[in-house]
């Protein structure tokens, strides 16, 4: 339990994810109906990137920094959503999920909340006073499972844990099979890092063999060559995603790209479906 987001707000996973998740609620908001967020691992929910842990990384300024110098049009959703929690034009604070989840709720749709560690979870319920969201504070799993079907005909369930355990990854794969048995029309998203590739081509593989249709993985490869040993990227799995939302994913992918490479680096973001082969 000893990962903080503080250190690593507003990076370039972060950029990636939260502009994508927000395509992805608008996406299914297309239709009236209500919907029901959910997001298992939901941190603090707000993040001060003037604070010591999150200049010690300086993560902040590869991530939003850099998509607050750029000007692409397709990235304004994203900036607004960090103005919405910011007083003057360049961002202190950074919104979690939570806070971007919350800034995208219609009357009709609901938000469900956890963070397992006390104190991040004092911190939550904080961050999202004055909010409709519920908080609770319990293993990530289990509530995952205990939620689905959601009271709602339609939903979305967010998956980011912090992939200190070694077990993380089976049991992401076990639970997305038991919770696609009970609720196979929904739509989840799972976020990872990007560390190697041998070690994620093999959760590939395992995730391959649950036989989930509609599986999108989406990859963000920072560096132009893998550097051994450190954060070269991330990504998110997206089981169930709308229409809508993949026909428009592509402008949006090279955005990001664009915006976050690295000095001296192309890098590479790439949408592929699981059962392709690869």
């Amino acid at each position: 339990m000893n990962y903080r987001h503080s250190f690593h707000a507003g990076n370039s996973a972060d950029v990636v994810k939260h502009s994508l998740l927000i395509a992805l609620v608008r996406a299914l908001q297309q239709k009236e109906g209500a919907l029901t967020l959910i997001d298992t691992h939901a941190g603090c929910g707000r993040y001060d990137l003037g604070s010591e842990q999150a200049q010690r990384t300086g993560e902040a300024a590869l991530g939003v920094v850099r998509a607050f110098a750029d000007r692409a049009p397709l990235l304004d959703d994203y900036r607004a959503a960090v103005r919405a929690v910011n007083v003057g034009a360049e961002p202190r604070f950074y919104p979690g999920s939570p806070q971007f989840l919350a800034q995208l709720l219609r009357p009709q749709d609901v938000l469900i909340l956890n963070e397992k560690h006390p104190e991040d979870a004092y911190a939550l319920r904080g961050a999202m006073r004055g909010t409709p969201a519920a908080v609770h504070e319990r293993d990530a799993y289990e509530l995952w499972l205990a939620l689905l079907p959601t009271r709602t005909a339609r939903g979305m369930v967010v998956v980011d844990p912090p992939y200190e355990q070694t077990d993380e990854r089976d049991r992401i794969t076990a639970t997305l099979a038991a919770a696609h048995r009970k609720w196979a029309h929904g739509v989840t998203v799972i976020w990872y890092p990007l560390k190697d590739r041998a070690t994620h081509r093999w959760w590939k593989g395992n995730l391959r063999q649950l036989g989930i249709p509609k599986f999108l993985s989406v990859e963000h490869w920072l560096y132009d060559a893998d550097r051994a040993g450190i954060y070269n990227g991330a990504g998110l799995f997206i089981i169930n995603p709308p229409y809508a939302f993949t026909q428009a994913l592509p402008p949006l992918l090279e955005a990001l790209r664009a915006a976050l490479a690295p000095e001296g680096h192309r890098g590479a973001i790439t949408a592929d479906w699981l059962d392709d082969g690869r």
